[in-house]
């Protein structure tokens, strides 16, 4: 097999990402944008000694399940992975994708209906836009091409909040009409860099970042005035700066320009305040349905002492609170562990109790420092999953359960594994937080075995 050669094949499976699998003299090929069913024409674009990769040239017998994408970018976009497929057929392929996991750990663990949304449209409450320039020099506004930070301009997006696309258009008219810089990636000049809107869904309160290289920003005074007078939602704006060549989006020096610096939202009844630097859903409808089946996992009869690890601003673990007598909190980030402190407070909620520290290091310590064991923890931790200390320690203090909530089943599955010498996971509940991506979140209760 070379590059570009083509071929007639037949879809077969949809792989992690979403993308179609076909088999040519049993070689493995990955074709994106192809549904399981299909029967495609491609161009073979890349060959590896165990797999290859596909294009689509023509659909000979096209899925029932695939739609129009509504999207203009939809083809250059790497933000909508599944926006050809009907919606109700991409909760089969996320709930497929946990079973294919199981599998290859040879784990027999019930994989529920994934919970859907009921309006999976305009769901994220968190905008964020980098700025660049086109082939011409002009200055665009949107998101970065697939696999490239080659920047698509993007004025209408069907996954985010339309008040925050409002708002950040807005802003990026008023910055080319002023020509402002924005800043070039090659040359490591230019003010502005990307810009963050985010919005309480519940509260309708927004808070605006503008992330800037260091340096002056002559028509900031202007911008503000502008933005509060026509958009009396916006609550507060922040200058953040960050002047270093990375690619993570905010830097370590936030100014407030505008505002008291955060906004609020609720959640299950209960009212959180964000930072700019605070981790929160960025599906909070969903959200909502996922803590529930959390707490409802739980099982908590108000004796409990429960653990929130990973705890962010105390989101679950305040949720949960009222039905536990006393609550614990650990998280890395320092500004995360003042918000939920501060979110504790604006609750009224007397048993809980926050700390700062790498989780792999602080629940040891912790442990030892207290005398306390949980009853029950609460798991929540970043992509990678969770480290073997984490889960040496949980089994050898052995809560009565283990509450585990992941965004990637990769490294979800793979702990449940880890923690099977103790714990039994009877079934997985998916939840589409982020509808028609390829992305899905998962949960489970874990249950101490008896007699160990």
């Amino acid at each position: 097999m070379k590059k570009n050669e083509e071929y007639i094949v037949d879809i077969i499976d949809n792989g992690m990402t979403g993308e179609g699998i076909a088999k040519i003299d049993n070689f493995t090929i990955f074709v994106p944008d192809a549904i399981v069913g299909e029967k495609v024409k491609i161009k073979i674009v890349k060959v590896l000694s165990s797999h290859g990769f596909g294009k689509i040239i023509d659909i000979l017998q096209e899925s029932e399940y695939r739609n129009e994408s509504d999207c203009d970018t939809y083809s250059r976009c790497g933000g909508c992975d599944l926006r050809h497929i009907n919606y109700d057929y991409t909760l089969k392929i996320k709930e497929n994708k946990i079973l294919n996991l199981l599998k290859k750990e040879k784990l027999d663990i019930k994989v529920n209906n994934c919970i859907e949304m009921d309006n999976p449209h305009f769901y994220r409450n968190k905008l964020q836009y980098p700025f660049g320039t086109d082939n011409s020099g002009n200055p665009v506004m949107g998101v970065f091409a697939k696999r490239s930070h080659d920047v698509i301009k993007t004025q209408n997006c069907n996954i985010q909040d339309k008040l925050c696309q409002e708002i950040a258009n807005y802003i990026f008219d008023f910055l080319r009409n002023e020509k402002i810089s924005v800043y070039d990636e090659k040359r490591l000049n230019g003010l502005m860099r990307h810009i963050i809107v985010r919005i309480g869904k519940k509260t309708n309160e927004v808070m605006i970042i503008l992330v800037t290289n260091k340096g002056e920003f002559d028509k900031l005074e202007e911008l503000v005035k502008g933005v509060v007078k026509k958009y009396p939602e916006v609550k507060t704006i922040v200058r953040n700066i960050n002047s270093k060549n990375t690619n993570v989006i905010l830097g370590s020096e936030n100014k407030i320009v505008y505002g008291k610096g955060y906004i609020y939202d609720e959640l299950l009844g209960y009212k959180f305040k964000i930072s700019p630097m605070s981790f929160y859903q960025v599906n909070p409808v969903q959200t909502e349905k996922l803590y529930s089946k959390a707490i409802e996992y739980a099982e908590l009869t108000g004796n409990e002492t429960i653990f929130d690890l990973y705890c962010g601003i105390g989101t679950i673990g305040i949720c949960a609170s009222g039905k536990a007598k006393k609550l614990y909190g650990i998280e890395t980030i320092e500004d995360a562990i003042k918000d939920a402190k501060e979110n504790a407070k604006l609750n009224n909620i007397k048993n809980a109790e926050f700390f700062v520290g790498d989780v792999e290091k602080e629940l040891p310590e912790f442990l030892k420092r207290e005398k306390i064991s949980p009853d029950v923890v609460f798991l929540d931790p970043p992509r990678k999953g969770c480290e073997k200390i984490v889960l040496d320690t949980l089994m050898k203090i052995k809560p009565k359960k283990i509450v585990y909530i992941s965004c990637n089943p990769a490294t979800f599955v793979r702990d449940i594994k880890l923690l099977q010498e103790k714990y039994e996971a009877n079934e997985i509940t998916p939840v589409d937080m982020f509808p028609y991506t390829n992305h899905v979140e998962c949960v489970a209760v874990l249950q101490l075995k008896e007699n160990r």
